[in-house]
Formats: C-alpha cells, sequence, structure tokens
C-alpha cells in the first residue's frame, strides 16, 4: 500500500509540474516503469528500448497510472493487446503507435534528451505550463466552450508577459529570445 501510495504521488506531480517532464527510455519499460514513462509528457526512446505492460503474466493489475495514460495514446485494442498479453514492442513499434515521439540510436540517447530539455529551457515558462494544462484539460475531456475559454484567458496572461515583449522583439530583431519567465 505504501508503494501505492508512492506511485500515487509521483505520477500526480509529473502531470501537475509546470515544466515538461521527459522520460529518456534505454532498455526495458516494463510494468511500473512503463506507465511511469507514460506518465511524461514527452518520451526520448534509445533504439533498443522495449515496452511491455506483462502485469497479467504474474496474475497482477497494471499501476502507477498504466490504465489511465495508455488508452489515451494508442487506440482502445492496442492497450487491450498490451494489458492482456504483456508482449513486449520494440522502440520502432513503440514511436508508430504514438507512444514515443522519438527513436535515437542507443548512443545517442543521453545527448538527444539533453538538447530537448535545452530548448524547453530556453521556451518562456509561463506559456509551456499553460500549454501543457490546456492540453492535458483537452485531453481529459473539457468542452470546446471550455478550451475556448481557456485559450482566452492563457492568451491573455501570455500577450501581458515580458517574455512576449521579448519574443516579439526577439523576432523583429532577428535574433534568439532570452527569457525571463516574467
Amino acid at each position: 500500500a505504501r508503494m501505492l501510495g508512492a506511485a500515487r504521488r509521483v505520477v500526480t506531480a509529473i502531470r501537475q509540474m509546470q515544466k515538461p517532464v521527459i522520460a529518456s527510455i534505454n532498455g526495458a519499460a516494463a510494468g511500473a516503469g512503463f506507465s511511469l514513462a507514460l506518465a511524461c509528457d514527452l518520451r526520448i526512446a534509445s533504439q533498443s528500448a522495449t515496452f511491455s505492460q506483462s502485469f497479467v503474466r504474474a496474475g497482477m493489475h497494471p499501476d502507477w497510472g498504466g490504465t489511465y495514460f495508455l488508452p489515451r495514446i494508442v487506440p482502445t485494442n492496442i492497450a487491450c493487446e498490451m494489458f492482456f498479453l504483456g508482449d513486449a514492442i520494440n522502440s520502432e513499434q513503440a514511436l508508430h503507435w504514438g507512444i514515443v515521439n522519438r527513436v535515437v540510436p542507443d548512443e545517442e540517447l543521453a545527448t538527444e534528451t539533453r538538447r530537448l530539455a535545452e530548448r524547453l529551457r530556453d521556451s518562456p515558462p509561463a506559456c509551456i505550463a499553460a500549454v501543457k494544462h490546456a492540453v492535458y484539460m483537452s485531453n481529459a475531456g473539457a468542452s470546446l466552450e471550455g478550451m475556448i475559454k481557456y485559450e482566452t484567458e492563457a492568451q491573455l496572461r501570455c500577450f501581458q508577459s515580458q517574455d512576449a515583449r521579448e519574443g516579439v522583439s526577439a523576432f523583429l530583431g532577428k535574433r534568439p529570445p532570452r527569457f525571463s519567465g516574467r
């Protein structure tokens, strides 16, 4: 029970965090490890990575939010097959099904993950946080009206920020922006 409480706290923290969370997957992402990767906003896998929801093979039920995340990423029949059979898939299949954002050679995984993290670090944090919130609101079934209302409010907040002024100034000055988070 203590482990399940920890799982709930970790997965909830990932989703509530304002900054994007990247899963860098090298090797086997099985069971809870796969579910934890699914909780992340972006997923990069090495070519040798494999993915499985193998709980059923041990007579167990998936945890760490796997039954919440996987059916939101892949079609229901694919999620059922992964949960019911517990077979592993390779990184190319995971990419094809949309489970990962990209697959890179094993030796480039750390470099590519760092490169993505740096790009995100250099983005306007308040805008990224608002977009992350919007994506998950929509994914949770928010109405079109609700999304348009949220977008309008978020757009206004972002537009009034120093980061928006810096973004426009950088664009006009043909230079990279230096966002401050304000």
